[in-house]
């Protein structure tokens, strides 16, 4: 069954997070697409508002260079839309209490989506954070 046009529009909205947002840097588009009490859910903390999400991706952006955020999948239902989005960069700026390190990083992420009156009103960001923390040397894994 084709997706219906309301759901065309929300995977439409919700790729722009990624795509125009976070990998492009348009900040500005934050106050377009989400609504002004957006809540963020993610490992970095929970955060409220376009201001401190904006906040959130700043820093992002600051702490990996060249960052990039490529949905690979996407799919709808209801007033949710979700995505398997692939993230990299290089380290080149303090991130979770890690030091630069100058590293190229690539890892998954999956985020669901939800949608109010057509806006961006909460997200669940899961990146693959122990991945991430491999690719920069901040954790080993026990045996090697």
């Amino acid at each position: 069954m084709a997706a219906t046009a309301p759901l065309d529009e929300e995977k439409r909205i919700a790729r722009q997070f990624p795509e125009e947002v976070a990998t492009g840097g348009d900040l500005d588009l934050v106050d377009d697409i989400c609504t002004a009490d957006v809540v963020d859910h993610s490992p970095l903390g929970e955060i409220a508002g376009r201001e401190d999400l904006k906040a959130q991706i700043r820093g992002i952006r600051e702490s990996f260079e060249d960052f990039t955020a490529s949905v690979e999948d996407i799919v709808a239902e209801g007033d949710t839309v979700a995505m398997r989005v692939h993230l990299s960069g290089r380290h080149v700026g303090e991130f979770m209490g890690v030091p630069a390190t100058d590293r190229d990083v690539e890892i998954e992420n999956m985020v669901f989506t939800r949608f109010e009156g057509g806006q961006i009103a909460e997200r669940w960001v899961q990146p693959d954070m122990l991945g991430l923390m491999q690719q920069v040397g901040a954790v080993d894994l026990p045996g090697n």
